[in-house]
């Protein structure tokens, strides 16, 4: 069987994703689970969108660091991503600590891929694609590492236009007019603007591709410096930076098979992630999950499909504008512009608007919901009131500084909480 080109300039490259992070800020979404874990958009998880970037992109070598609560994590794995053939030496492989360099957990993201050494010295790679896996975003791989082979960088950075005011938030980039990275700063007061538009500064997306050589030997002095935090945004690349061997790839002009709606979003706090979710109920989307030619993958169960259902009151289950995932049977209530996700049940006379509502939720008669996010297995008792008083709502929930309430999975209602 004839390889395409695609694979052919991927098989030099070896992928690791970060997922090993606590996500506390997502809390109480992660109490049980790592954040890339996290239900995203009715059906899938966080952790979705990048194995689905590397599977379009051709990667076929991809290690997954797991860390904290990652059973969640590696069953989602097992379950909707085992698909490569290791015979043909690909492969996923969910890889959590092993201290082969020392007797602590990762300790940074630069910690966790250098406790994972041997796993580069046995790999025939030359280059290594470094990602996170809690963003939301759809990208082509492929041009970014031609462009890296092309330079011959020692490392590449996916970089992307942000606002000057919102630029603090990230790792700022300062360039020349080749590209080069020349200034780097995590998390800048005073962050640099881009040289053709003073309005904008150029932002790390976190996604990185090393030759594998640079990265073994950054990884080794890093490991030798007992003042570094480990973190490739604090230590590693502005070491790297000053030896003029580091390139921004600018995301959004690729010319790769990913439709450009230049989408990305850090979910890593709970109105972030409330935020990514209401975008895919835009009229026009800002992210594009509807390009055939590039589905984001994910696992299902069996379930049937969603139905609306008259109520013995002759009320009628209604959607408008929401997005409704297997399973889900309304029976006489309201629906607006909302995300439900497998198996839910809406019963007479409920209105749930503006929430987002995780596999297995049952909603009672007669209740009402607001600005919710109502994680697995809750049941909601009839004609309960959530997101219209916040001072009992926080008695009870967590509640965002925009807002939003959030019930944790198999929250377990008084009789007279309602």
């Amino acid at each position: 069987m004839k390889q395409s080109s695609r694979t052919t300039t991927m098989q030099d490259a070896l992928t690791i994703i970060l997922a090993g992070g606590m996500g506390s800020r997502l809390s109480p979404l992660t109490d049980n689970r790592a954040k890339p874990a996290v239900p995203f958009g009715g059906k899938y998880r966080i952790l979705d969108f990048t194995l689905t970037n590397c599977l379009h992109s051709g990667l076929r070598r991809i290690l997954v660091l797991t860390q904290y609560k990652s059973h969640s994590l590696q069953k989602h794995l097992r379950d909707g991503w085992s698909i490569f053939n290791p015979e043909l030496g690909e492969y996923i492989t969910a890889v959590p600590p092993q201290m082969r360099k020392g007797e602590n957990w990762y300790e940074g993201t630069a910690d966790a891929i250098y406790q994972n050494l041997w796993l580069l010295d046995r790999s025939d790679a030359d280059y290594v694609v470094v990602l996170s896996g809690d963003h939301i975003y759809r990208m082509d791989y492929e041009p970014m590492l031609s462009q890296h082979k092309k330079t011959g960088a020692d490392l590449t950075i996916a970089c992307m236009e942000v606002p000057l005011d919102e630029a603090s938030a990230f790792g700022c980039v300062g360039i020349d007019d080749d590209k080069r990275i020349v200034a780097f700063e995590e998390k800048p007061e005073h962050p640099p603007a881009t040289p053709h538009d003073p309005t904008q500064s150029l932002a790390s997306m976190g996604i990185y591709i090393f030759s594998m050589k640079t990265l073994i030997e950054s990884l080794e002095l890093d490991a030798d410096d007992d003042l570094s935090s480990h973190d490739f945004g604090k230590d590693i690349i502005p070491k790297l930076i000053d030896q003029q061997g580091v390139y921004a790839y600018q995301f959004g002009n690729e010319e790769g098979r990913v439709s450009q709606d230049a989408y990305w979003r850090d979910v890593g706090t709970i109105d972030s992630f409330y935020q990514a979710n209401m975008d895919l109920l835009e009229p026009v989307p800002p992210i594009d999950l509807y390009q055939s030619s590039w589905p984001v993958r994910t696992y299902e169960y069996q379930y049937p499909p969603a139905r609306t259902v008259s109520s013995a009151t002759g009320n009628e289950g209604i959607f408008i504008n929401s997005i409704i995932a297997n399973g889900v049977v309304n029976s006489g209530g309201s629906v607006h512009h909302s995300i439900l996700s497998a198996n839910v049940q809406i019963n007479d006379g409920v209105t749930i608007v503006d929430s987002i509502l995780f596999d297995g939720v049952c909603i009672g008669e007669n209740s009402q919901l607001r600005n919710c996010i109502i994680d697995k297995h809750v049941k909601i008792p009839p004609n309960t009131r959530i997101g219209f008083d916040p001072a009992k709502d926080s008695t009870r929930f967590h509640i965002s500084e925009q807002g939003v309430v959030v019930i944790p999975e198999s929250y377990e209602f008084e009789e007279l909480e309602s």
